[in-house]
């Protein structure tokens, strides 16, 4: 069975085109798409595992108010 690897409309070539744009990123370029892919009003930080579930809950919980 052959099985694409990529999602719809990605292929081999459109990967490695991504991966060569990073790879050849400045620290500046870098820092500035890491800033636009966080809203101002969210905060993004490593948490335990085992602690997601409960976060989700509680996010869950704060987003039905």
């Amino acid at each position: 069975m052959n099985r694409n690897r990529f999602p719809a409309g990605w292929d081999e070539a459109r990967v490695q085109r991504v991966i060569s744009d990073y790879e050849t990123q400045t620290e500046e370029e870098a820092l500035a798409d890491d800033e636009a892919g966080v809203e101002a009003s969210t905060t993004v930080m490593n948490i335990p595992r085992e602690l997601v579930p409960e976060i989700r809950a509680l996010i869950a919980k704060r987003q039905n108010r």
